[in-house]
Parts: structure tokens; C-alpha cells; sequence
């Protein structure tokens, strides 16, 4: 038996029904592609991440991948041969303290939701969080931001737990070393809450900048099968001005298409294949080096490319 499978086994036996083998990664994804996951685990509560924790100490060796909304990843066709941690349950509470313009928000909860919900309790400076995608263990980790702002300006502290030995601790925004699209948190350390400082606005006012930032999606983003912004942001330059200027709106492999709409963000069609997309970011990535001397770095989190500069933890 692999070591794959047996910390499968243990898993399922601990958790039950939460733990699924050769798991499809699609449904789990904002591109809606991509291959089967070796074992899938379904995190209800952080005493399910203790238990996470130790099955996977006998084997340091297996890659972990934890999954938020999906909408900053791509799993190859081959699939992920790891252990792969889905947040839910417990980590989806989100509380709103008023009279301090605090908000306590749960891993897995949408950034959307956090948004939307301190907006009507009228606290402001979190509706930057309606244009995200993703949850709140996402923007942790990467320092997720849009419209002017990022989670380092409004973060107060995180909770997390290390896969390594099963421990929680409280980390300050000092601690989580936030800077551009990045955090100092490693692969095997998984984010249970955050707390988010706001501040205290009419609720109307707060409601009319999500309006504001919707529209202003939906005027210059495209929608379908997508996963935002495929490459981060150059010192000085947008990605996506280097890519439209190097003439790849509409660049196509297979049913991966460079937006028309905006240049930064890569399309899915239906039928389409996670490799289509993972071989359009390269031949992207490869164009614009050669027209300008620049080599885009993916923001996209890329998981199980025989190639990929991405890395999964161990």
C-alpha cells in the first residue's frame, strides 16, 4: 500500500464520509477543468484539521493542497496525487462587531459574502472584498486585493494551524509578513479565521461602493469559467497591458481563450482542458518575454504540471 493510500484509509477511518478518493478537482474550481485529486478531505472544524494533522505526520512526504473557493487554481488532467484540505462548516461563521467596525470571519468564508454583509451592518473599507472571488483563507494567504486596497490594510490578525504538529496560534499582520499577491505562511499551515478592521459608515454609503465595484466587474471583466487575474503584476507595469500590447486578446489553445475583454484573464469554454489553460499561460507567458524582456510571473496557483514553477507543500 502507498503511502498515499494509507493515509487515506487512516482518514477514512477517522473522519468517515468527509474523505473521498480520486475526487474530481473540477467542481472545485473556478475553471470548472482539471483532473482527480488522490484524497479529498471535507474540514468541518478545526479539531478535523488536529486530526489532519496526525495522520499526515508519519508521511512529511505527501504534498498538501488546501482549497478555498477555487478561484486561484488550476489541477492538471493527470490530477493531484496529495492530500487535498476543503474548508467548510464552522469555518463559514462570520460574526460583525458594530461598535468596534470589526468583522470575524471564518476561513471559508466568500470574500463577497464578508463584504456584502459588513456593508449592511455599516461597516466600510472591506467592499474592495466584493470583487474577489475567493475566501477568506485565500486572502490571507496571498494578500488578495483589488479597487485601491488589500488585505494588508485591513487584516488585524489570523488564526492558523500547522499541519506539521497539529497546533493553533494567533499570528498579527506583522506576523503574516503580507506584501504583494504573498504571505510568509507555508504550504502545510492552514488558516482557520481572520479578524478585519473596518470602519463605521452610513450602511447606504458602504452599499453604494459595492454597487460601484460591481458595475465596474462587469464593464471591464469578463465572466464564464475563469480564475481572475492569471499573472501578477509586473514593478512599475500591468500585466495585462504588456499581453494586450503584444497583440493575444483572443490567443486560443484548444478551449482556452485570452479575453478580449481583458487581457489578464483567461477563459475556459465549455469541454475545455486544464492543460489547455496551463499551455496557454506558457505560449502567454513566452510571448511577452520575447516581445518585451519580461517574464510574467503566474498568480494562478498551478498544481500537478510535470513543469509547473509552482509548488505544492510538504
Amino acid at each position: 500500500m502507498s503511502s498515499l493510500d494509507d493515509v487515506g484509509a487512516r482518514l477514512e477511518t477517522e473522519l468517515g464520509a468527509r474523505v473521498r478518493r480520486d475526487a474530481p478537482s473540477a467542481p472545485l474550481t473556478t475553471y470548472r477543468c482539471g483532473g482527480p485529486i488522490g484524497v479529498l478531505v471535507r474540514v468541518e472544524r478545526e479539531d478535523d484539521l488536529v486530526v489532519v494533522a496526525r495522520v499526515l505526520a508519519s508521511t512529511p512526504e505527501l504534498d498538501v493542497l488546501v482549497i478555498g473557493r477555487g478561484s486561484n487554481l488550476l489541477v492538471a488532467d493527470r490530477g493531484f496525487a496529495g492530500v487535498a484540505i476543503a474548508l467548510g462548516g464552522e469555518l463559514e461563521q462570520l460574526t460583525i462587531d458594530t461598535a468596534r467596525a470589526h468583522v470575524d470571519a471564518g476561513a471559508a468564508v466568500a470574500l463577497p459574502v464578508l463584504a456584502r454583509q459588513a456593508a449592511r451592518e455599516g461597516v466600510g473599507a472591506l467592499e474592495f472584498f466584493v470583487g474577489i472571488p475567493g475566501s477568506v483563507g485565500g486572502a490571507v494567504r496571498m494578500n488578495a486585493g483589488g479597487h485601491g486596497a488589500e488585505t494588508a490594510d485591513v487584516i488585524v490578525r489570523a488564526r492558523v494551524l500547522d499541519l506539521d504538529d497539529g497546533t493553533a496560534r494567533e499570528l498579527t499582520r506583522a506576523d503574516l509578513g503580507l506584501g504583494y499577491r504573498h504571505s510568509a505562511l507555508g504550504a502545510r499551515t492552514v488558516v482557520l479565521n481572520a479578524t478585519f478592521a473596518g470602519r463605521l459608515e452610513a450602511p447606504e454609503v458602504c452599499s453604494g461602493r459595492i454597487d460601484e465595484i460591481v458595475r465596474w466587474r462587469r464593464e471591464h471583466q469578463p465572466g464564464g469559467q475563469n480564475a481572475g487575474s492569471v499573472f501578477t503584476n509586473p514593478p512599475g507595469d500591468a500585466a495585462g497591458r504588456l499581453i494586450d500590447a503584444a497583440g493575444l486578446k483572443g490567443l486560443r489553445v484548444g478551449g482556452a481563450v485570452v479575453s478580449e475583454k481583458h487581457a489578464n484573464f483567461f477563459v475556459a469554454e465549455p469541454g475545455a482542458r486544464a492543460d489547455d489553460v496551463y499551455a496557454l499561460v506558457r505560449d502567454v507567458q513566452q510571448r511577452v518575454e520575447a516581445d518585451t524582456g519580461i517574464r510574467l510571473e503566474p498568480e494562478l496557483r498551478l498544481v500537478g504540471f510535470a513543469h509547473s514553477d509552482e509548488e505544492v507543500g510538504r
